[in-house]
């Protein structure tokens, strides 16, 4: 640790995300690598360190002895403050050194509100912002993640964006670099060869054309870059990396526990999730490597509790004999075993006594709607019956707490579905009355409500979101409906952030200067009501001409051409449209392993196999 930081680490709150030095943090020698490799996070420490997916290329990279990948996290406010006052550039936690000199910075996006950290952290580190203004190849500046799947709003920031899974890609283009390394190659050069890789946008090889209106006549694909980019999937988990051997943290994180990723895409086909299409096609690890993986991750770290995790665990097909196993092992070591992603039609008496073998923790629900015809409309495949015995057997078995998770603003939602909220509640409540064995310790249910925001790539995108005006109205509503229910705690998303996710994951690359606009002004960890500041991001709009109602608040027609046109999903626009319409007329669409309803996801299969 050189002495600068020695001095401000004791000036800032909690100076353990700044050290380094963690149990099982990977410490090469710089000599000895060929690539120098920065994983950014834009956000602070305990968020990043609970990403599973930068533990996974963390560990990745760190195999490979001619690569050394560091970790470099978003700075708090005041330990910013102490390094620009003393003149320290942002570094790399592993060495200290300077990520400006690096070979490749490359940024995990999950949430859009972290892109004024994007940003910040650029300067912090002493680069120009744009990509057209770092002409050199290093430090080449990368990005990856779920926000990728739109990327137009950053893309005059970043060379190259990675779409779909990194573990394979991300050494494809690090063989390339290094080869454009070694031979002298120029950044455009480079450039030119990694949009061959499958999986890779680079932005600066796309033109938005604009119509009057301020739509888009069409993105021009220049310099022979492909018409459409396909994102990259791994084509079988049993193959894929896990991270058994996993970095430590020397402070308290979000997730501080084992995570054991059962599968990854999603076959239930929810019209608003952005997720659940992207992800596809469903692919599973198999029971006997993930209990593998599990326990000789709990050896290593000494962790207290594992986490199931998925979009969707209860639909892992071999869950109980994989509980079964798991918990031969956690329960005589007291380790806590969770399943954060329950569905309420899935869960079972057989499940309950599964966790209730080891230290049992809240259930949470998601039926996103308050009445079936709602809940068909967005294909939740949920029924209230459903949910009402999973709740039964939970009270029954002793627990005493639900939390409920619900959108407001769907399609074609009206007040009788905001109303249906409450109802649901209250029958929550009467069949804790009814089955609960023990009344006496009381019954905690917590309703939720966030406001809907139409995604890319979804059977939504080309919907409307509502006004904040209609929204608080809609709040207001069930606000009133619940008021009377002491045993129902009703939370409510902070509408402000939610427009501003509308405008940016749906926005265009002219959003671009509204985001520089907004980091010049002060913008930073918008993520955090610390430092988030609305009025700031509508001045900064406003200052580059852009509305953000046309962004969040319009609804598009079908022959639109989306900022995201470039990016191909695997999931079809055609069957996108399909599910839209099958919204409105209040049809469901089977779940993947009952019938495969031809989203195109298979085709991203080696031999065009069904996923499930």
């Amino acid at each position: 640790m050189n002495r600068v930081l020695e001095h401000i680490l004791s000036k800032v709150q909690k100076p353990a995300r700044y050290t380094g030095g963690e149990f099982n943090a990977v410490v090469k020698d710089k000599r000895e690598v060929d690539l120098r490799y920065a994983l950014c996070f834009p956000d602070t420490y305990e968020i990043g360190m609970s990403n599973l997916g930068c533990r996974i290329l963390y560990g990745v990279m760190n195999q490979r002895p001619d690569v050394w990948c560091e970790r470099c996290f978003a700075p708090w406010g005041d330990m910013e403050e102490e390094m620009r006052r003393a003149g320290l550039l942002l570094y790399g936690l592993e060495s200290g050194d300077p990520i400006a000199d690096f070979d490749i910075l490359g940024f995990s996006l999950g949430y859009e509100m972290a892109y004024t950290n994007v940003l910040n952290m650029l300067d912090l580190a002493g680069l120009d912002l744009r990509a057209s203004d770092r002409r050199e190849l290093a430090p080449l500046v990368v990005a990856g993640g779920t926000c990728c799947y739109n990327p137009e709003p950053l893309a005059p920031f970043v060379d190259l964006f990675i779409l779909g899974e990194g573990e394979e890609v991300t050494l494809e283009y690090i063989d390339l670099y290094l080869q454009a390394k070694e031979e002298c190659w120029s950044k455009v050069e480079f450039l030119e060869e990694a949009a061959k890789i499958k999986g890779v946008y680079v932005p600066s090889f796309y033109e938005p054309v604009y119509r009057e209106d301020g739509t888009l006549e069409e993105v021009k694909a220049l310099k022979g870059a492909p018409e459409l980019v396909t994102k990259r999937i791994i084509q079988d988990m049993d193959k894929a990396y896990f991270p058994v051997k996993t970095i430590i943290p020397s402070t308290e994180i979000v997730h501080d526990r084992v995570m054991l990723e059962l599968f990854r895409g999603c076959i239930r086909g929810c019209r608003f999730c952005q997720a659940g299409y992207t992800y596809r096609p469903v692919r599973s690890r198999s029971p006997e490597l993930l209990a593998k993986y599990g326990k000789e991750a709990c050896e290593d770290s000494g962790y207290q509790e594992m986490t199931l995790s998925s979009l969707s665990s209860t639909d892992y097909p071999d869950l109980l004999p994989l509980c079964d196993e798991l918990l031969d092992y956690c329960a005589p070591r007291d380790i806590g075993l969770s399943l954060p992603s329950l569905r309420a039609d899935t869960f079972s008496m057989g499940l309950m006594e599964r966790l209730q073998r080891v230290r049992r923790g809240g259930l949470t629900f998601a039926p996103e709607a308050g009445t079936q015809r709602l809940r068909d409309a967005i294909n939740k495949n949920l029924r209230e019956e459903d949910l009402l015995q999973s709740c039964r057997t939970a009270f029954a078995g002793g627990w005493n707490g639900v939390k409920l998770y619900f959108m407001l603003g769907l399609p074609t939602e009206t007040d009788e579905d905001v109303l249906g909220i409450a109802d649901l509640a209250r029958k929550v409540y009467f069949t804790w009355r009814e089955y609960a064995p023990n009344k006496a310790r009381g019954v905690r249910i917590t309703v939720s409500t966030s406001w809907f925001v139409p995604k890319p790539h979804t059977a939504f995108q080309w919907e409307a979101q509502i006004t904040a005006e209609e929204y608080q109205r809609r709040v207001n509503l069930l606000r009133d409906a619940l008021k009377r229910d002491k045993s129902i705690t009703y939370n409510w998303h902070d509408p402000q952030t939610s427009y501003l996710e509308a405008v940016l994951s749906r926005g265009d690359r002219r959003l671009s200067s509204a985001l520089e606009w907004v980091w010049e002004h002060g913008g930073k960890m918008d993520s955090w009501t610390e430092y988030f500041d609305y009025q700031r991001w509508l001045d900064g709009l406003a200052a580059c001409g852009l509305n953000g109602d046309f962004y969040a608040h319009r609804e598009r027609t079908r022959n639109e051409v989306f900022p995201w046109c470039r990016i191909d999903t695997g999931v079809t626009p055609e069957f996108l449209w399909r599910e839209r319409e099958h919204c409105y007329a209040s049809e469901t669409t089977p779940d993947c392993r009952t019938q495969c309803s031809g989203c195109g996801a298979n085709r991203l299969l080696t031999g065009g196999g069904r996923c499930g």
